[in-house]
């Protein structure tokens, strides 16, 4: 195609709106040559937004009449090439997403917003022509121009760091290319500078290690899941794959599945891989080094990119390897906007650049485990810990009749208490954050409950307020009922908070150190607050998910589960499967290092089959029984789900609209064998900030039926008003 061409084209431009469609535009006058996937200024209805070319094209639906120009065409290149634009298109139909949502969600928030590329590019100074005519002492009457100019005559260019080591201001800059002496050179993009990290020599590897190292051949798309239980060395199979990459002039994207455990990952991959551009993107960043980082990777300068989910969009034109830690967390699907799952786009992302993924978890999904066992994947195992470390002796503390110590049993407080007597560090998993789940006036019955949610509002007391830890609403702690005015109000249950005063009281003479978010939400408060756990010292550590996974203590030779019941009886059918992963992975913190380790799992049903298999069989064979219960029940795996969400601020307006999607479906897809429909009913949330929250199931046998049926729903839930309700597609929901 000659450049004449493409000017006379109209834009398709994917346009950040909830519209499951493009939109043309004509190209701005005077305008260059514009390829796909640059950034474009558009007009759209009363505002001006910013969106990406799709493609060029000859004609449009729109009449010409109608068709409005493009304001301004922000990028030279594309920010997103060619086979990233095929992948978020390929998100958008999967997921049923609009292509504007998918397209400006895999931008940093900077670039979504506009900013030029190039504000992130490395800047240097050199001599104009004019600069090099001059004698080597011709600035002598201005002496720190004169410095200037003798360093840019021996060295050609200097950059920022140079200048300021030469204690060269923008001052004398400025005063050099004011006489058009020097001229500015924009470089590539680097990444955000790392912590400083000890050189580490690897670690010898053990046969299992070696197995799976040699098993993942590069070159070609495969997917392997490596299932290795807590402690096993999965860590160290990665990097030596990354090293591979490494050595074959390729990147390698490494996705984590929270910030907590990106800079302890971090630092360890940059003590093994020195002077390697290393990129990482988190919402622990700022806007810039997010933006920055991206670039990076985008550009090539940074050959390993460390992420949470959105990093599987980044633009990595060497890609070589793609690993997905901790593959079966939650976090890596998300749960608003274009509802995708990080796992299952890395693995699409592989499969389209045929380079080869790999699924690390000690107690993986059970749709990888399905995978894997019908020989779609291939199935490495690591069974034993690395070095010297052997698996925790697990043991059950009833509590059905206990006289109870602010949710710990006595014989709880007696392990805990021998521990530390000893010099060595505890566990505590609490999986709720806050002093307690809820007040209530032990006259009257009152209960502190949510005006917005179905929830119970948490105290959280050195705060002095309550807090729904769903739509974030704080009211202050009330010292009366606000019912009968009695003040008999009493804090029920026990989260973190509660633990660790008690646990302060009783064990004062060691620092008890509380992780939630509540405590980690500055950008290095996860370091600082496990920098006494790290450094060896006996300690009593109190957390929830966040200490559950990732972290290598090895002095935790006891780990305390206060209550491992809720999701053995959850609502939802993942519970049982969620509850064994937690259980596994907050019992994989104990006797890492050379000490022995201890787990507790204080219960009130002791008796619980599936309990009792986690604990005799372990995490493998617990799955392997979930996962033939879901084949009877006709549930995911073995079935295709998807869930058609809306809420309305009146509950029969979301409950009616579904009514009428099942309608609609039933007309085109009757229920059969191979398609089943569920609903409408109310969420398990049922009311959520003031919106009352209704779904309605699709079960079919394979995924492709229901992207048949969805596909059109889409096109006829659009064309249709509904008002005050809001709806969204959920493909492989993973929370009801």
């Amino acid at each position: 195609m000659n450049v004449a061409s493409t000017r006379d084209r109209l834009l398709r431009v994917a346009v950040p709106v909830p519209l499951r469609r493009l939109f043309d535009y004509l190209p701005p006058e005077n305008a260059g040559p514009v390829q796909p996937g640059v950034r474009v200024r558009v007009p759209f209805a009363r505002r001006e937004v910013i969106g990406v070319v799709v493609d060029l094209v000859d004609s449009s639906e729109t009449p010409a009449h109608q068709l409005k120009a493009a304001s301004e065409v922000i990028d030279q290149s594309p920010l997103l090439p060619a086979d990233s634009l095929e992948l978020l298109q390929w998100v958008s139909a999967y997921y049923q997403a609009p292509p504007g949502e998918a397209l400006a969600g895999a931008l940093p928030v900077a670039l979504r917003g506009g900013k030029a590329a190039d504000s992130w590019a490395s800047r240097a100074w050199r001599l104009t022509t004019e600069g090099k005519g001059l004698p080597r002492d011709g600035l002598a009457r201005a002496p720190r121009q004169q410095a200037l100019l003798q360093l840019l005559l021996d060295a050609g260019q200097i950059g920022k760091s140079g200048l300021d080591s030469a204690g060269i201001t923008t001052a004398t800059v400025k005063a050099l290319k004011d006489k058009g002496l020097v001229e500015e050179v924009r470089g590539g993009v680097e990444p955000p500078p790392l912590p400083a990290a000890q050189p580490a020599p690897p670690p010898e590897l053990n046969d299992e290690q070696r197995t799976a190292l040699e098993a993942v051949a590069f070159g070609r798309f495969s997917v392997a899941l490596l299932e290795g239980t807590t402690g096993s060395g999965k860590t160290e199979v990665y990097l030596r794959l990354i090293e591979q990459a490494l050595a074959r002039g390729e990147q390698a994207l490494l996705l984590v599945p929270e910030i907590g455990l990106t800079p302890q990952t971090l630092r360890r991959i940059a003590a093994r891989f020195e002077g390697v551009g290393i990129a990482a993107l988190h919402s622990g960043l700022s806007d810039g080094e997010r933006a920055q980082g991206w670039l990076a990777a985008a550009s090539g300068s940074a050959r390993i990119l460390v992420g949470t989910r959105s990093a599987v969009f980044t633009p990595l034109p060497e890609l070589g390897l793609v690993i997905v830690d901790e593959e079966h967390d939650q976090s890596f699907k998300q749960q608003d906007g274009v509802r995708y799952h990080g796992r299952d786009v890395a693995i699409k992302l592989a499969h389209r650049r045929q380079v080869p993924v790999l699924l690390g978890s000690a107690t993986p999904a059970l749709e990888s485990l399905h995978n894997a066992l019908s020989g779609r994947y291939q199935l490495l195992q690591l069974t034993q810990r690395a070095g010297a470390a052997r698996p925790p002796q697990i043991s059950l503390v009833p509590t059905r009749g206990i006289a109870m110590v602010e949710g710990f049993a006595p014989d709880t407080l007696r392990h805990i208490d021998e521990t530390l007597t000893r010099g060595e560090q505890v566990l505590v998993f609490i999986n709720r954050r806050g002093f307690a789940p809820t007040l209530a006036c032990e006259d009257c019955g009152w209960m502190a409950d949510c005006p917005h949610c179905s929830s119970h509002l948490t105290l959280h007391r050195g705060r002095r307020h309550l807090r729904c830890h769903h739509c974030d609403f704080v009211q202050p702690q009330p010292h009366q009922c606000p019912q009968c005015f009695s003040a008999a109000i009493t804090a029920l249950g026990a989260g973190t908070e509660r633990s660790e005063l008690m646990l302060q009281q009783r064990f004062g003479q060691v620092p008890v150190i509380r992780i939630d978010r509540d405590t980690t939400s500055s950008k290095q408060a996860m370091e600082e607050l496990l920098r006494p756990a790290n450094a060896g010292k006996p300690c009593l550590l109190v957390g929830t998910q966040m200490l559950a996974k990732g972290h290598h203590l090895p002095r935790v030779t006891l780990v305390v589960i206060q209550d491992a019941d809720g999701g053995l009886f959850s609502a939802d059918f993942r519970g049982a499967e969620r509850t064994g992963q937690l259980l596994e992975q907050v019992a994989g913190r104990a006797g890492r290092g050379e000490l022995a380790g201890k787990v507790l799992v204080q219960t009130r049903y002791p008796e619980h089959p599936l309990l009792q298999l986690l604990l005799s069989r372990g995490y493998g064979a617990y799955a392997r029984h979930l996962l033939s219960e879901r084949q009877l029940t006709g549930l995911p795996p073995h079935t295709a789900m998807a869930l058609i969400r809306a809420d309305s601020e009146e509950p029969q307006r979301g409950e009616q609209f579904l009514q009428s999607c099942r309608q609609q479906l039933e007309y085109w897809q009757p229920p059969a064998t191979e398609l089943q429909y569920l609903g409408p009913v109310p969420a398990l949330l049922e009311r959520k900030s003031g919106r009352f929250r209704f779904y309605l199931q699709l079960t079919a046998a394979d995924r492709v039926r229901l992207q048949k049926l969805l596909a059109p729903f889409c096109q006829w839930a659009e064309g249709n008003r509904f008002p005050g309700v809001r709806w969204s597609i959920d493909m492989d929901a993973q929370d009801l």
